[in-house]
């Protein structure tokens, strides 16, 4: 089933059926085909977002968690850091980011009410106030306000090929012909047909879509480079080209002021994500009835009759427990789902196995708590040249809270939060990848290559002593051959759609979700997670025959200005032809 259609199917049916939801409390519908429990095994972004419908829904959930609730969306303290009454100071796996294009996740937090102010979790996202582009080798850095309420420009193909070419000279300094080549490449893909997108682009590193051999060093890196990993953690030359070629549109649309539902382009939290935002809702979803057992690693399932008839889990000792429910959704990651595939279940499952075909890769968070807050104003700061595409916030530039008073020994008074995206590139220091290096290592090389950007035109912007201390994800850990990553995020290769399953599986009581399940967004996100979550819970409602409205899924904003562009691109793509735009060169 194609997930475009799905969505918009879904989204329909949850309007028109809104009557019919359940409202808390009272008697819900009997499903048609089953009982009303449900195990959602995995209590990250999309098993926390299929237990909050399935639950508003008047069924029976219990989320089954091996680590903690949030996944990779949560904050992690730094042990041993509170002192006198204070916090841990907070640790991210990484910066939590929330772009205009985003709908689906800014629409369960509008659901999660904030206890005591009669506000909700949307109410704690704030607009990005700017980005500071801060560049290597004595270049100057750049400084970029973001419109928290952009004015809507036209979208004919010369004005958006001009739009394009001014973002793109704010930012970098490249010869007029590779800046419109730039241009030209996107213009191409926003124009191209659903179709060829699916067909062609899937099946294209972006690399070679942008045509990035041959050109120079600054177009390879600063844009080409950056729109892949330091954006949406893909690499270049593997990602498929719908992929990132979508999430390039969307953001050029969000800061055009199309497609984000008259929000700010570009948002964050007001706090640590796990206080902003998964203890509220962990809340809420426990008030209403929502069973949570953490702790517990789902090991396997177990198959009978043509069900699944039961998982087994593991706790903290190691016993394992039978695990019984109506429908199991497994909402655990894509190198974990894939191992619950006993032969049995593929047997009966093929479409499964495919799965063994996806790949993931890392982005981790790195936290530097300081002694005094550095003269950066721009919440988000972009470190091109980094090699290991390091992007980061300056917390106290979002945060509501007051970091020395709340948090650690009284001697931080702000955190410097990076995003590494790129484990696999020699660094400055050591000439060796992340993944090769020691923890110790890592934060050394992450600092440095962060000061080489701030510091190298005589600035003190990061002073020797301002670093109070430093924290990295604890998934990374040392083994004898380098790092591992308890946490790795999945990657959309050249042509991994294929591989991708649909949330409803042969197995007419198990349903997926995860950002590695095919979803519109189409990106390892947790929009992609959220949607995913709705998705399943839609595909579990339509197999019981549940009365309930479905989940409402809001598909990625495609402007009606350049479908008969798209039109004339599908007609063109059936008979074989390039997009119109695709000029040889």
């Amino acid at each position: 089933m194609n997930p475009r259609k799905f969505s918009r199917r879904t989204a329909l049916r949850g309007a028109t059926m809104a009557g019919a939801a359940v409202a808390l409390g009272s008697t819900p519908a009997r499903a048609a085909n089953g009982g009303r429990r449900v195990a959602v095994l995995g209590g990250g972004m999309a098993g926390l977002t299929a237990a909050h419908e399935l639950i508003e829904r008047g069924f029976e959930v219990t989320v089954y968690e091996s680590t903690a609730l949030g996944g990779k969306a949560r904050s992690i303290p730094m042990p041993g850091t509170g002192t006198m009454g204070r916090a841990d100071l907070p640790g991210e796996h990484g910066f939590r980011f929330f772009p205009g294009f985003y709908h689906n996740v800014p629409d369960t937090m509008s659901r999660i009410p904030l206890p005591g102010n009669g506000k909700t979790v949307s109410d704690n996202l704030v607009s990005l106030n700017g980005a500071l582009i801060s560049r290597s080798g004595g270049r100057s850095d750049i400084e970029l306000a973001l419109p928290t309420n952009p004015a809507t420009r036209p979208l004919d193909p010369d004005s958006l090929r001009d739009t394009i070419i001014g973002l793109v000279q704010e930012v970098v300094s490249l010869p007029p012909q590779e800046v419109a080549l730039f241009a030209d490449r996107l213009l191409v893909f926003m124009t191209s047909s659903r179709e060829r997108r699916e067909n062609q682009w899937e099946n294209v590193a972006f690399w070679d879509f942008m045509r990035a051999d041959g050109r120079s060093k600054e177009y390879q890196v600063a844009l080409v480079r950056f729109m892949t990993r330091g954006l949406v953690a893909l690499k270049e030359k593997v990602a498929n080209t719908r992929t990132v070629g979508a999430m390039g549109e969307a953001f050029i649309l969000a800061f055009l002021g199309q497609g984000t539902n008259g929000q700010s382009p570009a948002r964050m939290l007001n706090g640590p994500t796990t206080e902003a935002w998964i203890d509220p809702w962990v809340h809420c979803l426990t008030g209403r009835g929502v069973r949570f057992e953490v702790g517990q690693t789902v090991r396997s399932l177990e198959l009978s009759g043509g069900r699944i008839s039961s998982a087994v889990v593991t706790g903290p000792t190691g016993t394992p427990t039978s695990v019984t429910a109506d429908w199991f959704l497994c909402a655990v990651p894509v190198e974990r789902a894939r191992q619950l595939w006993s032969p049995a279940i593929l047997g009966q499952a093929p479409e499964l196995a495919g799965m063994n075909e996806l790949r993931t890769d890392w982005m981790n968070g790195v936290q530097f708590p300081l002694r005094e807050t550095p003269p950066i104003k721009a919440g988000t700061q972009l470190f091109l040249d980094s090699p290991w595409e390091i992007t980061s916030v300056l917390d106290s530039t979002l945060w509501d809270r007051d970091i020395p008073a709340q948090y650690g020994d009284g001697a931080a008074r702000d955190i410097l939060s990076l995003d590494v995206s790129d484990w696999d590139t020699p660094g400055i220091l050591y000439g060796k990848p992340a993944r090769e290096c020691t923890i110790e290592e890592v934060l050394a090389e992450c600092w440095a290559q962060v000061c080489d950007a701030l510091n190298d035109t005589g600035r003190s912007v990061l002073p020797d002593g301002i670093r109070h201390s430093s924290f990295l994800d604890p998934a990374i850990r040392e083994s004898g051959a380098g790092l591992t990553n308890d946490t790795p995020l999945f990657v959309n290769t050249v042509g991994s759609y294929r591989y991708r399953p649909e949330s409803a599986t042969s197995i007419p009581n198990l349903f997926l979700a995860g950002d590695y399940v095919r979803t519109d967004i189409n990106l390892a996100t947790m929009e992609g997670a959220n949607e995913s979550g709705r998705q399943a819970v839609n595909a579990l409602l339509d197999a019981a025959g549940a009365t309930e409205g479905r989940v409402p899924i809001q598909a990625l904003y495609q402007p009606p200005e350049l479908e008969p562009l798209k039109r004339i691109d599908a007609a063109r793509y059936a008979a074989g032809q390039p997009n119109l735009f695709d000029l040889p060169g």
